[in-house]
This record gives structure tokens, sequence and C-alpha cells, in this order.
């Protein structure tokens, strides 16, 4: 094969990848850098158990001598591989679509930046990563990691219902870990409802509330009309700034409950703004997961 074949067969291949997994990519390696590893067992100690070979699995971790006994491959592992399965899910409903002005992105696409991120962080670290709404399994690798970003990339056209605005009530791996994004600006008892059925299965999870900074400051002034999303219907202030202060107090009540029930359920919250930059945001959640144990 000429070299002038190879980089062209190399540039197709590039030219595959969604532009946010390449993105991603460059926020999990900056992140990786001020990272420190896990702490990892030696070969030979704190053996943990056997399991069945999936694919994916580095063949010389095959056990043969249980393999022998059973007829079918089975890895030995230690105690640091006994790793979890990461859920990972994010918002596509139309509010979460939204963004106040130009220099920043929407909500969504932040939050596919920073799951993507994450994925390729855990990934890195060894770890089976999936997408809650997703058809493939919890996978390992490079090929792995390229179908979630395909598979996330076919949602972005969104879902303007109420119900896309909370995670779908999937079926999960024991003692998996999940981190969700969102907005989380949805009623509180539905968003503890739809947290209810991971409670039993996911021990380590974690809430990421992203918010555009207009969500936040509310910073404008004057006669402003709102348009709704869900079907609902516009709202025209004539005088914007007389409910800054109620407005402020909403967001923090609204913010203290989604603590109180991430406390509840033993989960996180960590809050992001668009206008702060991604790696701050990847760092946080993901040294949550690594203190946790889930990496």
């Amino acid at each position: 094969m000429t070299a002038a074949t190879l980089h062209g067969r190399a540039e197709a291949l590039a030219s595959t990848l969604p532009p946010l997994l390449v993105e991603a990519e460059r926020v999990a390696a900056v992140v990786a850098q001020g990272v420190h590893g896990r702490r990892r067992v030696g070969v030979g100690e704190s053996f943990w158990q056997f399991r069945r070979y999936e694919p994916g699995d580095p063949v010389q971790r095959i056990d043969w001598r249980q393999t022998a006994k059973r007829d079918q491959p089975f890895l030995r592992q230690l105690e640091w591989e006994a790793a979890q399965t990461v859920y990972l899910w994010r918002a596509t409903d139309g509010g979460f679509r939204w963004r106040s002005t130009k220099s920043t992105p929407t909500k969504a696409d932040r939050a596919g930046l920073l799951l993507l991120a994450l994925a390729s962080l855990l990934n890195s670290a060894g770890e089976r990563v999936a997408l809650l709404d997703g058809d493939s399994p919890p996978g390992l690798g490079r090929a792995d990691l390229s179908r979630l970003a395909m598979d996330l990339q076919r949602t972005e056209a969104g879902d303007d219902s109420p119900a896309a605005a909370l995670p779908p009530n999937r079926a999960v791996q024991a003692h998996a870990a999940m981190v969700l994004f969102s907005d989380w600006l949805a009623p509180l008892p539905a968003i503890e409802a739809a947290l209810a059925s991971f409670q039993s299965k996911v021990e380590h999870g974690h809430l990421v509330q992203i918010l555009d900074p207009a969500e936040v400051d509310l910073p404008y002034a004057g006669r402003i009309r709102f348009s709704g999303f869900h079907n609902e219907s516009a709202l025209t202030l004539a005088r914007v700034d007389t409910i800054r202060q109620a407005y402020q107090e909403r967001i923090a009540a609204q913010q203290e409950g989604l603590r109180a029930l991430a406390r509840a359920a033993g989960w996180q919250l960590h809050i992001h703004r668009t206008d702060q930059a991604p790696e701050r945001a990847l760092l946080s959640v993901f040294q949550a997961l690594a203190g946790a144990g889930a990496v």
C-alpha cells in the first residue's frame, strides 16, 4: 500500500468520526494531564473473582485453567479490575437545546461534549460505558467509543416533550455508576420519580445540571417576551428586572431541592454554566467517580 493510499484511507476514517468526539477527546486529554491514575493492586494480589470473557476483554487476562474446567473463556479479576459499568445520558428536550447568545453553546451541545469527554476518560481507565438510552451494550475500546458518539449524534434532533427532560426508565446492570446531564428544571417530584427506578442498582450516581448564564443571572431589563417550550404559552413582562431577585431565589431553591434529592439517594450534584470551561466540570465529575471507587 502506498503512502498516498494510506493517507487517503486515514482521512476517510477520520471524516466518519463526529466532530464532537474529536473535540471531546481534546477536552479529555487536557483533564487527563491533571488527574492522577487510580491506585491499582499489582498482579497476583487481592484476587477478586472469575468472570466470563466478553468481547473486548484483553486476551492475556484469560485464566486458562478455569477456561479448561468450564469449556468457555474466563478471566481472573483482581480487586481493582472489578470495574463498574458507567451509564451516561443527556436530556434532549427543546429547553435543553436553548442558548441565550451565539457566543455560548446550547446546553445540549455542552452536555454532549462533557458526556463524550467523560466516556473517553473512562475508556482510557479501562471502564465500560454505555448510553442509558442507547441500543448498544456497555463496551470498552475505541470502536465502542466511536459507536457511542454516533448514537449520541442520532439523538441531536431532540424531543420537545417534557419526558425528554428526564432519564428514561431503562434496565441497568447491578452495581453500576451513572452520570446524567440535564438542566434539571423539571418539577422536583418528577425528577425524584425518575431517579427512583435506578437507586436499587446504581451505586454511584451523579446529576450534572447545565445552565445557560442567562438562566442563572436573568440579565435582561425592560419589556421582554419569553417563548415557551413543551407547548407552553409565551410570557411577556413589562419590566423583567423587577422579578430578578424572586427568579434567582427560585433557581436557588431548585438547586437546593436537587441537592436534597441527590443526598437522599446517595448521589452527587454538579452545577455547570455554559460560559465556563468544560474542563472544569469534567474534572469535577471524573474525580468524584474516582473518589467513590467507580474509576
